[in-house]
C-alpha cells in the first residue's frame, strides 16, 4: 500500500472503534495488509505534520468537569495579544478569531462548575474584556467521526442535554482520564504505557476505557483529525435566533444535514447575544459553505429564521480539552 493511501485510510476509517487490546496498532495494521511499525511511524508522522490532533479518547462535554463557550469583543489591534494571554491559559483548547462583533471565540474546559466560573473571572481581569458566556444547552447529534469523502461527521442523532450533569465516575476514573486526555502513546503496548505512568494495570487501563465507552462519558475512541490542515479551510459558525418553540425542532433538522458538523443550543444573553441554535460548517471553499448555509434556511423549519455566518479567520488554539490540570 503507498504511503498516501495508507495515509488516507488511517485518518478516516480509525476515528472511532479504536480496540481495546494491548496490541491495537498491530490490529489495524492486520486490517490494512502493513507492518505494525509502520502504522506507528505513518501515525506519528501526521501528527508531526499537524493533520491529526492525537489517538485517544473525544469526551462528551460536561460528563467530565465543566466547560463552557466564550467569546470576546476585542479591538482588532488587540486580537493576537488577548488570544496569547487567553492561550495561557491550560483551561482553553480552542481559540478562534472569527468575523463578527464578538470575534475572538473559545472553549474553556475545567475540573468543574465552581473552578470553571473562576478561571472566567480571571480571564477577564487578565485581558481586560468582558466576557460572553454561552454553556451548553442540548446537542442534537454525537461526533463518531469527520467522514474524509462525504466531507461531514458520521452522525448519531440524540436529544444530548448539556443538562448533562457530570457522571458518577469511579475512584479510578481521576487516575485514569489524566493519564489518557492527552493521547494514546505510538507504543506497540500504548495501555500498558498509560499503566506505567498512572499506576495502574494494563488491564484496569483498557477494562476503565471500555467502561467510560459504555457510559457515554468517551463520545468516541480514535485518530482525531485537525480540519483546517486536511484543507477544509472555510470552517463557519452558523448561529441561528429561533422561538423557544421551535428549537428542538429546528435542532433536529439541522443535525440530519449532511453539510452540518455540529450542532447545538445555547443560551440567549439579553441585550447582548440573540441567538439560541448553533451549528458549525466545515468546507473547502466559502462558496461551499454559503450554499450549504442558503439551504438550510431554506428548509421549513428555519425559512424565515434570522441568523448569521461567522467564518473563522484565524485558529490560536485546537486541541483535545484538558480535564485534569497540574
Amino acid at each position: 500500500m503507498n504511503v498516501q493511501s495508507l495515509d488516507f485510510r488511517l485518518l478516516n476509517d480509525f476515528q472511532r472503534d479504536f480496540p481495546l487490546a494491548d496490541q491495537p496498532y498491530r490490529m489495524l495494521a492486520n486490517r490494512l495488509g502493513v507492518d505494525e511499525s509502520r502504522v506507528i511511524e505513518r501515525l506519528r508522522i501526521l501528527q508531526q505534520q499537524g493533520e491529526i490532533s492525537r489517538v485517544g479518547p473525544v469526551f462528551r462535554p460536561n460528563s467530565v468537569g465543566a466547560s463552557t463557550l466564550a467569546a470576546m469583543a476585542v479591538p482588532a489591534e488587540r486580537v493576537e495579544a488577548v488570544a496569547r494571554r487567553l492561550n495561557r491559559f491550560p483551561q482553553v483548547n480552542h481559540n478562534y478569531e472569527r468575523e463578527y462583533h464578538w470575534n475572538l471565540w473559545f472553549v474553556v474546559t475545567d475540573r468543574d462548575r465552581a473552578s470553571l466560573e473562576q478561571t472566567l473571572a480571571r480571564m477577564e481581569e487578565d485581558t481586560g474584556q468582558s466576557l460572553l458566556v454561552l454553556p451548553l444547552v442540548k446537542s442534537y447529534f454525537i461526533d463518531l467521526g469527520f467522514d474524509l469523502v462525504a466531507g461531514s461527521h458520521r452522525r448519531k442523532m440524540t436529544d444530548d442535554a448539556g443538562r448533562q450533569q457530570p457522571v458518577a465516575l469511579p475512584p479510578w476514573a481521576d487516575t485514569l482520564i489524566a493519564a489518557v486526555q492527552h493521547g494514546l502513546p505510538l507504543h506497540p503496548r500504548p495501555y500498558l504505557q498509560l499503566a506505567r505512568e498512572a499506576g495502574l494495570t494494563e488491564d484496569q487501563v483498557i477494562d476503565g476505557l471500555r467502561q467510560l465507552l459504555d457510559a457515554g462519558v468517551i463520545k468516541r475512541l480514535g485518530v482525531v483529525v485537525r480540519h483546517r490542515s486536511l484543507g477544509y479551510q472555510a470552517n463557519a459558525m452558523v448561529v441561528w435566533d429561533v422561538p423557544d418553540s421551535r428549537v428542538d425542532d429546528a435542532g433536529r433538522t439541522l443535525a440530519k444535514a449532511s453539510c452540518v458538523n455540529l450542532c447545538y443550543q445555547r443560551p440567549r444573553v439579553a441585550g447582548r447575544w440573540p441567538y439560541n441554535l448553533f451549528c458549525m460548517i466545515h468546507g473547502r471553499s466559502r462558496e461551499v459553505v454559503r450554499a450549504c448555509v442558503d439551504e438550510l434556511a431554506a428548509l421549513p423549519a428555519l425559512r424565515g429564521v434570522a441568523h448569521a455566518v461567522l467564518f473563522s479567520r484565524r485558529c490560536f488554539r485546537q486541541r483535545g480539552a484538558v480535564y485534569r490540570h497540574g
